[in-house]
């Protein structure tokens, strides 16, 4: 399966400005990203130290790919980067001399 770098980004208009009602969000978008760890899709998470951004890896289809960052819309918004593995990229290499 294909792996993806989703580079993602609060969208601060979306998140309550009150810290008790941000904590809630919070906590439910920490439950749906272990859903999506726990199913395979998500292999890693993280959000970038002091910032409102950060990086998800995602395997899966192209269409698995969409459907489980859409499931953060409209809190959180990515980009996503397809990533080629070593061997992948070895492969690439060999086929240029031949």
């Amino acid at each position: 399966m294909e792996k993806y770098l989703l580079l993602w980004e609060f969208d601060w208009t979306k998140i309550p400005v009150d810290p008790k009602e941000r904590r809630v969000g919070f906590d439910m978008l920490m439950e749906v990203i272990k859903q999506d760890i726990e199913k395979g899709i998500l292999k890693d998470w993280g959000v970038f130290v002091g910032k409102s951004h950060g990086y998800s890896v995602v395997q899966g289809t192209e269409r698995e790919v969409i459907k489980t960052s859409q499931r953060y819309t409209p809190f959180i918004y990515s980009a996503a980067h397809p990533i080629a593995s070593i061997t992948h990229a070895g492969e690439v290499i060999k086929a240029l001399t031949k």
